[in-house]
C-alpha cells in the first residue's frame, strides 16, 4: 500500500521524534534501527524511504533535541519573566530534570557520543550550544565580551553539574552537586 505524501511527511516527523527522545535515552549507538523504528510505529524498510542513514537521522534528530531544550529555557524564563536566568537555573538544576533521560538536556545526554559523531552531528551541537549561550547572555548585564564569558562559564558548570550528578548513585551527592553549580552561576551573574 502507498502511503501519501502527508502520511510520508508525518511518518518522517514520527521517526525524528521518536529518535530525538531514545537517542537521548540509549545514546546514537545504544540504539539500531529495528528498534527505532519500532517505537515510531513504523517498519524498518521504512526507514530508508525517510533517511539517507542513520547518520542523517543523528542530524535531524539531534536539532530536534536541542531545539526542544532551547525551547524549555525560553518557557522557563517566560514563566519568570523577574528572574528569567533564575527560572532557567532553577529548572535545569533540578532533581526533575536531572532524572529524565529521555526528555532531558541533549547536551548532556549525547555530548560525548556527539564528539565521536561526523561534522554534521557536531555542526547541530555546535549552533544548539551557541543558541544556548544567546540566551543566557540576554540574561546578564555587561559588555558583549564579558557576558558571553559568563554565559560559557553558566553553560559549562549546568552541564557538568547535571553530568555528574547522573553518574553518581548517592542521590545525596548527586543533589549537592546541582546545589553546588546553582550557588556558583548565581555568583557568577551576581558578579
Amino acid at each position: 500500500m502507498r502511503v501519501s505524501r502527508t502520511q510520508a511527511a508525518e511518518n518522517r516527523q514520527t521517526v525524528i521524534n521518536v529518535a530525538s527522545r531514545l537517542f537521548r535515552e540509549r545514546g546514537f549507538d545504544g540504539i539500531g534501527l529495528k528498534d527505532l523504528m519500532k517505537g515510531a510505529g513504523l517498519t524498518q524498510g521504512a526507514f530508508y524511504k525517510q533517511f539517507a542513514s542513520k547518520e542523517d537521522l543523528a542530524v535531524e534528530a539531534s536539532k530536534r533535541a536541542l531545539e526542544s531544550a532551547s525551547g524549555r529555557w525560553s518557557d522557563a524564563a517566560a514563566a519568570h519573566p523577574d528572574d528569567p536566568l533564575g527560572a532557567v537555573i532553577g529548572f535545569y538544576l533540578s532533581d526533575g530534570h536531572r532524572g529524565e533521560k529521555m526528555d532531558g538536556c541533549p547536551i548532556v545526554a549525547l555530548g560525548a557520543d556527539a564528539a565521536r559523531q561526523g561534522p554534521d552531528v557536531k555542526a547541530e551541537f555546535e549552533a544548539g550550544i551557541k543558541a544556548h549561550l544567546d540566551v543566557i547572555g540576554r540574561f546578564i548585564a555587561g559588555t558583549d565580551e564579558v557576558s558571553r564569558g559568563k554565559a560559557m562559564a553558566i553553560l559549562a558548570t549546568m552541564v557538568g553539574a547535571v553530568t555528574l550528578s547522573r553518574v553518581v548513585n548517592d542521590p545525596d551527592l548527586a543533589q549537592a552537586l546541582l546545589d553546588a553549580a546553582a550557588e556558583q552561576v548565581r555568583g557568577v551573574t551576581a558578579a
